[in-house]
């Protein structure tokens, strides 16, 4: 398995196909194309293929070739992603500081809900 730091970044479009192969566990291109059409009716079969092919290519993604019909997966786990888009973010528009990037997150994106498990996380940790 090859770490997010070795690794072109996503593309939003690869992050897309990420985000349904995290939900869907491993599948073919015809079962990501099947969950990426309830959102964006738009999208074509052949895309959906071409995009897992080169996601695969660039150490994005597994493939499984053992059946006829290629089976993908996430070569790093949603979590793994996650911290590394983070870190970059907050190298990149916070100056290195995570405090800076929360409180931009709290104003305004979080919703009364989440303010309160927020919270929550906060107390159990000190």
């Amino acid at each position: 398995m090859t770490s997010p730091a070795n690794v072109p970044k996503p593309t939003a479009s690869e992050l897309e196909m990420l985000r349904l192969l995290w939900q869907l566990g491993p599948a073919t291109a015809r079962q990501v194309h099947d969950a990426a059409v309830d959102g964006r009716p738009d999208m074509a079969y052949a895309n959906v293929l071409r995009l897992l092919q080169m996601m695969h290519t660039k150490g994005l993604l597994l493939r499984d070739e053992s059946q006829r019909a290629h089976v993908y997966s996430p070569a790093q786990p949603q979590d793994t992603w996650q911290t590394s888009l983070i870190k970059d973010l907050i190298n990149k528009a916070f100056a290195g500081s995570g405090k800076d990037l929360i409180l931009a997150a709290l104003r305004g994106h979080v919703s009364d809900r989440e303010r309160a498990e927020i919270q929550s996380i906060l107390d159990r940790e000190k």
